[in-house]
């Protein structure tokens, strides 16, 4: 594997991010803003990579953490 991919959400309803991968089984954290849950995600990252055995290409792989949040803006009218 060449790099890790971890998809963040905003969860609105819950006022929370959530981080998932589909690099890393099991990888499932959530946090209220995104540098707390970056301090989880990758030393959880090293976990599962030992537990699950996952084979990486060499001692440093890229993780790309890629956050994804949605918002409607209300116009009050268009010209």
């Amino acid at each position: 594997m060449k790099e890790i991919t971890v998809n963040v959400e905003w969860h609105e309803d819950a006022k929370i991010w959530v981080a998932t991968s589909d690099d890393i089984w099991g990888l499932a954290a959530q946090a209220a803003d995104l540098e707390s849950l970056r301090a989880k995600v990758l030393p959880m990252i090293a976990d599962l990579v030992e537990l699950n055995k996952v084979d990486l290409e060499g001692p440093d792989v890229p993780i790309n953490i890629v956050a994804k949040s949605t918002a409607t803006l209300h116009l009050k009218s268009v010209a």
